[in-house]
């Protein structure tokens, strides 16, 4: 939760939170936090959080809906591994070696062709979706 000073009084008072599930605002401070796990999930800068997803609710109940739905989705490790390659990339903008990425990531050479390969077929299906697939001539339809 962001917080900020109040007019340079010293008093912090916390930003807004929205639920998760209803999209409600919470301003009053009584918002409830979850944790789950949720694959597409990478930390910035700790890979001790990567996977983990914070969820905001507006009471227990909401909080139980988006736990449920969450315990519903399945954890897939390319889409993991793919996000952290992701996240070494944009931190090492001039490039890695293949020693380097598996460091970086601490992902074996295999995770790492795997999470690759996940995330060319999801960039694939994605522009398919929206319609941005080329057709034989590299036209887009």
């Amino acid at each position: 939760m962001d917080e900020t000073e109040n007019e340079g009084l010293g008093e912090q008072v916390p930003e807004p939170e929205l639920c998760d599930l209803c999209g409600a605002v919470i301003a009053d401070g009584s918002e409830v936090y979850f944790v789950v796990r949720d694959s597409s999930v990478v930390h910035r800068t700790n890979q001790e959080f990567d996977g983990r997803r914070l969820l905001v609710a507006c009471g227990r109940e909401h909080g139980r809906q988006l736990v449920e739905q969450y315990r519903d989705r399945p954890f897939v490790e390319p889409e993991q591994w793919a996000a952290k390659i992701g996240r070494a990339l944009d931190q090492h903008p001039n490039g890695l070696s293949g020693a380097e990425l598996a460091e970086a990531t601490g992902l074996t050479p295999a995770q790492i062709e795997i999470g690759v390969r996940w995330q060319a077929m999801a960039a694939t299906d994605w522009r398919s979706r929206v319609g941005l697939d080329g057709g034989p001539d590299g036209e887009r339809s």
